[in-house]
């Protein structure tokens, strides 16, 4: 099973990758534009695996550019406290 087809290995492996990026000394903010850029990519190149991913790419195809930034930051406070370490 792929970790896009369970929600709640996505903001595991989401939130494992948030803080090696915090650990490695990533800024707040490249890690908030990263979340942006890979938002997009996700919204447009791949296929929504669960409920969730899709309510997520449904309102990022409807949203405006600082909506989908607001949407980023969201996720990035969703997963903070998910991760398996």
């Amino acid at each position: 099973m792929s970790v896009l087809e369970n929600w709640d290995q996505w903001k595991n492996f989401l939130g494992d990758r948030l803080h090696h990026a915090q650990d490695d000394g990533m800024s707040n903010e490249v890690i908030s534009d990263l979340a942006y850029e890979i938002g997009g990519y996700l919204s447009n190149q791949v296929e929504a695996k669960n409920p969730q991913e899709k309510v997520l790419a449904d309102l990022w195809s409807v949203a405006s550019e600082e909506e989908q930034h607001a949407i980023a930051n969201v996720m990035v406070k969703l997963v903070q406290n998910n991760s398996t370490h």
